[in-house]
């Protein structure tokens, strides 16, 4: 069993940025795990913003945020991170992070995580 925990949202204005770390527990390493961030505002399903698969040799974004997040992962620390910069007030949602055993496919679907944080608010203002 693994436990997520996400931290680092906050209310932000438009423009500045924000880092997301969420932190893992319950198993000795982070490094075969999957890691993605998605984020979900009320009355939308979960929308996946970045991901990387269990080898950690790629990285994939949505649209969306393409060039204004990054995902990254310190497997010593447990520790995933999701950097975001020129935020925008679309930006504004609960942040999650999710993990996955040895994922490599799939990784923008929420149904493919087994493993899943309580979340962190996001708040951004123009």
């Amino acid at each position: 069993q693994v436990q997520l925990v996400e931290s680092g949202g906050g209310s932000v204005q438009a423009g500045t940025s924000l880092t997301l770390s969420c932190t893992a527990s319950g198993r000795r390493t982070l490094s075969t795990y999957a890691m993605a961030w998605f984020r979900r505002v009320p009355g939308k399903d979960h929308e996946c913003v970045a991901a990387m698969p269990w080898t950690g040799d790629s990285t994939s974004y949505a649209d969306s945020v393409k060039g204004r997040f990054a995902i990254s992962r310190d497997n010593a620390k447990m520790t995933a991170y999701l950097q975001m910069y020129s935020l925008e007030p679309e930006d504004t949602a609960v942040y999650y992070c999710a993990a996955q055993p040895f994922g490599v496919n799939r990784l923008f679907i929420a149904r493919a995580y087994e493993y899943w944080g309580r979340g962190t608010q996001v708040t951004v203002s123009s």
